[in-house]
């Protein structure tokens, strides 16, 4: 197994299909942005993931407006999840200005475009 230096900054982006809830034991790997009340299944995953890798996830971590948090959109269009995550070593959290979604930008999916 090859392992990355430390110096070099370590991300996972994608659709990781877990919604993470307001769970305030996990906010140091959370943060408390959150866009669900509830987490579902999947967040264990992400998690544990994030947390043996000594990883932190940037999408949870900015107070915005539910509108720029939300990272998909159902084809009838009445219900919105934030499953789209990033997430980033913890070592370089300070690098990370900014994680939002624009819902203007079309990109032809029923995902929004996540914007570092």
């Amino acid at each position: 197994m090859m392992l990355a230096p430390k110096h070099d900054v370590k991300l996972i982006i994608g659709d990781l299909s877990a919604q993470i809830g307001e769970e305030a034991i996990y906010y140091s790997t959370t943060g408390k942005e959150a866009f669900h009340q509830k987490s579902n299944e999947n967040w264990k995953r992400i998690i544990h993931l994030a947390a043996s890798r000594n990883m932190v996830i940037g999408t949870t971590l900015f107070p915005r407006k539910d509108i720029h948090k939300i990272a998909w959109r159902s084809p009838d269009a009445h219900h919105f999840s934030q499953i789209d995550h990033l997430l980033i070593d913890s070592l370089h959290i300070s690098h990370l200005m900014d994680a939002r979604t624009h819902t203007c930008a079309d990109v032809d999916s029923d995902h929004f475009l996540l914007v570092l």
